[in-house]
């Protein structure tokens, strides 16, 4: 490939055993992968990899026969299973060489908080011969950016607090600059209440259209806990066509699901019901239990939230719920704890109680244990209380383990409100 050649295709390969693990994500390469895409670089693979020299060579030398630009995270910092550098410069056949302003630049990061730097940042200081030095401001382990035989090398630290600035100031410009005239667009929109196949067999007779279509549009459907999303991306170089084709084709796909989806702009469900409750200028409280404070916590997340939620109780014990929502106990003795009308007396209990406009209440079985065979475990029943309306109830079963128990019944819980006073 000639060096003028635009650049197409890109691979990622996190670096780092502690990835291998449960313990720790690789949220670099979605930052990357949007990144890249916005340049009009497809993403064609991503892999992890421990700390293996000889294993790194290998994945690396397969990336470099096959993507225009190779971009490796972490490795980098002062350890012995720091080998990222090596194993680039074991492929490439270049020496790493010394920078003497590099290790002045470490010394004085030390000297700042008072320490004398460690002979083995020395290592830091190794550069790939010919590659550009990326500085990082935010930490000791430079960037570096190579050009070699047509391909694009860029080698950043692996703390997201320094990989990010450093792919935004120093690498996106010149990537870009290379890239086809090409961007990626997108559309994307969230659905709530439907299963993943309800949502497919409404919107593959739609989509399946746009597979040969000039231009071609890709659509994806992905599954979370409580929402189903779909996201198309279409390539073009003329940027007033593009976004007005994904919109179309994403409202289409929109009308033919109809009111479950709750958002087509990226938001969230707690944004989006604590934007229908700004706009409506409605207050909210909740009363839960086995969700333990995580759907009060939601919606306090949204900035601004003190304009719409009064507050909450975790009514976790049946004792609690009656001292904090009124709930009678003989309502709960006759019931259950994990029943529609205790549900419904936790909601309009804590609307009364906090004086707001929209009481929840939430009571269930999260698990693993606590189940029966008329309740087993991920029974919730759910109760949204609105004044001027009558309460709304229903009992789901919800599957999975203790904390999709907990989250699919904090979104069932909002979205039953945004259905309510949308």
């Amino acid at each position: 490939m000639s060096s003028d050649r635009p650049l197409r295709t890109a691979e990622i390969i996190a670096v780092g055993s502690e990835l291998l693990g449960s313990k720790r994500l690789d949220t670099n390469s979605l930052f990357l992968s949007e990144r890249l895409g916005s340049l009009g670089i497809e993403l064609r693979t991503k892999a992890v990899i421990g700390d293996d020299r000889a294993g790194l060579a290998t994945l690396f030398r397969a990336a470099v026969e096959r993507s225009d630009v190779i971009i490796l995270t972490g490795g980098l910092g002062p350890t012995d299973d720091d080998l990222t550098r090596d194993a680039v410069s074991d492929v490439l056949l270049l020496p790493l060489e010394e920078h003497p302003e590099i290790i002045t630049k470490i010394e004085q990061r030390f000297a700042r908080r008072g320490l004398q730097m460690p002979a083995v940042n020395r290592k830091q200081a190794q550069v790939l011969r010919g590659a550009t030095v990326l500085d990082n401001p935010h930490g000791s382990a430079p960037g570096q950016f190579l050009e070699h035989q047509g391909r694009v090398i860029v080698l950043l630290p692996g703390p997201p607090r320094e990989l990010q600035p450093m792919m935004d100031n120093f690498v996106a410009g010149p990537l870009g600059a290379r890239a086809t005239k090409e961007r990626l667009y997108r559309a994307q929109f969230f659905v709530a209440g439907r299963s993943e196949s309800h949502v497919e067999e409404l919107t593959q007779p739609i989509y399946s259209r746009w597979r040969d279509s000039d231009p071609k549009i890709e659509t994806t459907i992905l599954a979370g806990p409580g929402q189903i999303e779909l996201h198309l991306t279409m390539r073009s170089d003329d940027p007033v066509r593009a976004e007005a084709t994904v919109t179309r084709a994403r409202d289409e796909l929109i009308a033919a699901v109809g009111p479950d989806v709750f958002s087509k702009d990226g938001r969230h469900m707690e944004q989006v019901v604590g934007d229908l409750l700004k706009d409506r200028g409605l207050t909210i409280a909740v009363a839960e239990s086995c969700t333990g404070g995580l759907l009060l916590s939601r919606l306090t997340d949204v900035a601004g939230s003190s304009a719409w939620v009064r507050g909450g109780a975790v009514a976790y014990s049946n004792d609690v719920k009656t001292l904090f929502a009124d709930v009678a106990t003989d309502l709960i003795a006759a019931h259950g704890a994990v029943s529609e009308p205790v549900a419904v007396a936790l909601a309009e209990g804590i609307k009364k109680k906090l004086g707001s406009d929209i009481g929840i209440g939430v009571t269930g079985i999260a698990g693993p244990s606590g189940g029966t065979p008329a309740k087993p475990v991920g029974t919730v029943a759910i109760a949204v209380a609105v004044t001027g309306l009558p309460a709304k109830v229903r009992t789901f079963s919800f599957p999975g383990g203790r904390a999709q128990v907990k989250f699919q019944s904090t979104q069932t819980a909002l979205d039953m409100v945004r259905r309510m006073v949308g």
